[in-house]
């Protein structure tokens, strides 16, 4: 599974890995190609596309607008698959589909692994699929190679901890916050009490998410994790320059190249602070 290898593989090496989310047909999915190959050439290792739906429950106000704007452009799930095997074309970056379960299953759930699997598509994010649940969908993904990712969050129990770490594929997406996707200025001080918890359970790589706004956030992140993933602040960059595709393309190349150059140790990050 390509998720998977690639974290691992830059766990061996001693690097850390660097996610980033943008929502697919924000502002149309032609706009979308160009930036996930933009976003790849500038060095992320894996690519979150969010599937634009209408009750966006653990979005915040930034990703729930681009949302909304990419619906108001005619995204859909079958476009989303298009785009994704042209994007193939020019790069092999792992994509993971972050969406909520009630497209899914309007879909099929079968269908949608099937048809996810054939453009190209690694691994899925469902924030509102509780381990619980999961099975029936889950078992599809596991048949199909399809990374079903898992979430974890500071008020997580030891017990569900330990559950989340069994079922773990891909990595275990660790959520820095309780509420949801935005930027923040801080992380939780329960943040590193979960991470250490969570390492007593596997060595399944772990990824840190929600409110990573600017590269010294992503470093710190990375003294507890694996990956880090940044979202609302590359979105932000996407909304704020819509009329300019150049200038789009140009900072979201920047801020990547200059949250992986940080986290590698190897950039100032005042432009960003």
């Amino acid at each position: 599974m390509k998720i998977e290898k690639v974290l691992r593989r830059l766990k061996d090496r001693g690097e850390k890995a660097l996610i980033i989310y943008i929502t697919a047909g924000d502002p149309d999915l032609e706009v979308t190609e160009e930036l996930v190959c933009s976003i790849a050439k500038a060095g992320a290792d894996i690519v979150e596309l969010g599937i634009p739906f209408s009750d966006p429950l653990a979005d915040g106000v930034t990703i729930q607008q681009a949302s909304q704007r990419a619906l108001e452009s005619n995204t859909n799930i079958p476009k989303i698959l298009s785009a994704i095997v042209r994007i193939r074309e020019k790069t092999s970056i792992p994509i993971a589909l972050m969406t909520y379960y009630n497209p899914i299953y309007c879909y099929g759930l079968d269908r949608f692994v099937i048809d996810s699997k054939k453009v190209g598509v690694d691994g899925f994010i469902v924030p509102d699929l509780p381990l619980e649940e999961s099975e029936e969908f889950r078992s599809i993904t596991d048949k199909a190679g399809i990374n079903l990712i898992s979430f974890l969050s500071p008020t997580s129990t030891s017990e569900r901890i330990a559950a989340i770490a069994r079922s773990a594929r891909g990595f275990i997406y660790c959520v820095s916050v309780t509420g949801v996707t935005g930027v923040r200025k801080n992380f939780s001080p329960k943040i590193v009490e979960m991470m250490e918890k969570i390492r007593l359970c596997t060595d399944v790589p772990l990824a840190i998410g929600f409110g990573i706004s600017n590269p010294e956030q992503a470093k710190e992140a990375t003294k507890y994790a694996d990956a880090v993933i940044v979202g609302s602040a590359v979105v932000k960059l996407i909304e704020n320059s819509r009329g300019d595709l150049s200038v789009m393309l140009s900072q979201v190349s920047d801020f990547v190249k200059s949250l992986k150059e940080t986290i590698d140790g190897k950039n100032s990050t005042e432009k960003f602070s």
